[in-house]
């Protein structure tokens, strides 16, 4: 029998994001055969964004010009930010799966920041250069990220985005609920 074939494009080259986004696409076709096409999009807000809005419109605005530049079945981005909550600053992730027809946005747990790192973000700086500095790493953002050193590995990056992309893909499964 031949397996089906399925076309994703991910709004990064980021190794951590594609491989969040191929998984989450092998979860809803576990009997597929999976391409993944890294394009490097746009966001089109700030490298580090500041708020939960500017966080929601760049994995959009990704999605967005991935589906005007290649031809795929499924399109998926994914964009860190913070932003200060009542309980204080804190990183989180949007994540968007979209197919030509629909797009699903979906939105990780956050992640509690410490204040000087939080006051890094405000100077200006990039949450994966400033946990490379607190913490002595090189490039962790292409790795476990802020989330693997402060929960000492239980979680990473891919697998917040991994589990944010699988509950976003909700209406994928049953379109007839949604």
């Amino acid at each position: 029998m031949k397996q089906k074939q399925l076309q994703i494009v991910v709004g990064s080259t980021n190794p951590v994001k594609i491989k969040a986004a191929e998984n989450a696409v092998r979860a809803l076709h576990p009997d597929a055969e999976i391409h993944c096409h890294a394009m490097k999009a746009p966001s089109g807000v700030a490298e580090q964004p500041m708020t939960d809005a500017d966080t929601r419109q760049g994995a959009i605005n990704r999605v967005e010009w991935c589906k005007a530049n290649a031809d795929a079945d499924y399109y998926l981005a994914m964009e860190g930010g913070v932003d200060e909550f009542p309980q204080g600053p804190a990183t989180f992730a949007y994540v968007v799966i979209a197919t030509k027809e629909r797009l699903c946005v979906g939105r990780s747990a956050h992640l509690p920041l410490p204040p000087k790192v939080y006051a890094a973000l405000k100077a200006g700086e990039e949450l994966g250069d400033v946990m490379d500095s607190l913490f002595n790493t090189i490039n962790v953002k292409q790795a476990g990220g802020a989330i693997g050193l402060l929960t000492q590995g239980h979680a990473t990056r891919e697998s917040i985005y991994r589990s944010a992309l699988l509950l976003a893909s909700a209406p994928l499964r049953y379109p007839e609920l949604y």
